[in-house]
């Protein structure tokens, strides 16, 4: 494995604790996105598999400084056993390798300060107490917390949070300023694929494109009402009487991704909850409840526990009215019938998504779903939500499924949904026409790439940096052994 190869393998890994976790959770709102799992020090050891047995070694020394920061072995020896871990294969991942990644990270954290790029203490303290919440919710308590990172106090193990997490911050912002106004004109991705050899030519994997209609069951008004009365119930509790609202979201609350913590979110404007929730939470006063309110997802209250600058913290209740088994009953029912009647060609699927589906996002689009990973039609068979594919792997070209009932994973209400594939691609060789959006954000990833090597090459040749002798012997792909 080729030098650049392996560079990019390991930042793949690093994500990879953050985009388990993602999949892993299910919250109120779009999905809200946490940091990666935090890199710490679990415990400064070597694990000998011959053995069975972890023996302990010091390692101390100071393998580089970039800057005004110093590497020091033991930092990446506890990466790669973070990186194992999470469960990530590291066969092809060298000291060398690793120490190259972490290099690169503090050249971009050193630069960031240079340039006056700011990333708040609030900002940082925050996303650790995330953090922190997300790991005793997951084992349990803040002792085990403690023992598993091998910690003495809560003080020691927040202070490192807060230095990875910093120059974390710090790293992303520089790079984001390096590419984050980088495009790339037709004419440029025109050369791009041009330039490529026609024996290396991308090969693009089966794609369908789907469409579908949604019907959402009718939740009777009288219904809405008996959850808005129960929401009011608990607030007047809370506000006359001096009742938890934390133990009342751990009684009442409907929302999995904070029920068992007592309705805890912490949020700024940037978090991706649906606009509703956040248009409420920030209308409000800090020890300030709202009144009840409606999203998708059912009827809220908020209860404002702190404001730290533009940081939320705030407990909720969500609580989702009764859906009458005729209501599920009427929708599927309505679906059958537009089905039957797009069979008997009275208007197309497309019409009909336009004039019956209640699904806003893709309605007006004649139902086209999109695919979330780069807003395309298209969907790779290989890389398709095994859901999703398993609803429509035995459809025909142009053939409608029969209602499918379908839980929303976000925790909303339940809905039926009729599928047609509309388009069926099979496995070509890249053609710039058909494959303009995938050559496009190749071309785009090239140029970025080329951008950070050159930032890289300035940055080095005028930063201080010092290899220790052992790794100086290194194949780093940056020019970090200077002459």
């Amino acid at each position: 494995m080729n030098v650049r190869t392996n560079t990019l393998l390991i930042s793949l890994l690093f994500m990879l604790g953050g985009i388990l976790s993602a999949q892993q959770r299910d919250q109120v709102g779009d999905t809200q996105i946490e940091p990666p799992a935090p890199v710490l020090e679990t415990d400064r050891t070597v694990f000998k598999d011959s053995l069975k047995t972890k023996e302990r070694v010091k390692l101390d020394g100071i393998a580089a400084v970039v800057g005004d920061y110093v590497i020091l072995d033991s930092d990446v020896a506890k990466t790669l056993i973070d990186l194992e871990n999470q469960g990530a294969s590291t066969k092809d991942i060298t000291h060398c390798s690793l120490l190259g990644k972490l290099m690169e990270d503090r050249l971009y954290a050193h630069q960031a300060v240079q340039d006056s790029i700011l990333v708040s203490d609030d900002e940082v303290n925050a996303t650790g107490d995330r953090q922190i919440q997300q790991l005793v919710s997951q084992v349990g308590s803040m002792e085990k917390v403690l023992e598993f990172y091998n910690k003495d106090d809560v003080e020691s193990f927040r202070e490192e949070l807060f230095n990875i997490n910093k120059l974390r911050m710090l790293s992303e912002k520089m790079q984001q300023k390096i590419i984050g106004e980088i495009q790339v004109t037709p004419e440029e991705v025109r050369q791009f694929f041009n330039r490529i050899p026609e024996d290396e030519k991308p090969v693009f994997g089966a794609e369908l494109e789907i469409a579908q209609i949604v019907k959402e069951p009718e939740i009777p008004e009288e219904e809405k009402q008996k959850v808005i009365d129960k929401l009011n119930e608990i607030k007047a509790d809370v506000e006359d009487n001096d009742a938890s609202f934390s133990v009342k979201a751990i009684l009442y609350s409907q929302d999995p991704g904070s029920k068992s913590k007592g309705g805890f979110y912490s949020m700024t404007r940037q978090t991706p909850f649906v606009k509703e929730f956040k248009d409420v939470a920030f209308s409000l006063q800090e020890g300030e409840i709202s009144d009840p309110f409606e999203t998708v997802f059912g009827f809220h209250i908020i209860y404002i526990e702190k404001i730290r600058g533009q940081e939320l913290d705030l407990r909720h209740i969500l609580v989702q009215p009764e859906i009458p088994q005729e209501s599920i009953e009427a929708a599927k029912k309505e679906l059958d019938t537009i089905r039957q009647h797009i069979m008997e060609g009275k208007y197309t699927f497309a019409e009909a998504a336009l004039n019956f589906s209640d699904e806003k996002e893709t309605k007006f689009d004649g139902g086209l779903l999109r695919n979330p990973t780069n807003f395309d039609s298209r969907f790779e068979l290989t890389k398709m939500d095994p859901t999703l594919y398993n609803q429509v792997r035995d459809l025909k070209d142009n053939e409608i499924s029969n209602p499918i009932l379908e839980t929303d994973p976000r925790g909303g209400p339940p809905k039926y949904k009729i599928l047609q594939v509309t388009n069926r691609y099979d496995e070509h060789e890249a053609d710039f026409a058909k494959d303009y959006l995938k050559i496009q954000e190749l071309a785009l990833r090239e140029k970025q790439f080329k951008a950070i090597r050159k930032w890289m090459d300035t940055h080095i040749e005028d930063t201080y940096i010092s290899v220790n002798a052992e790794n100086r012997d290194c194949e780093f792909q940056n020019n970090w052994v200077k002459d």
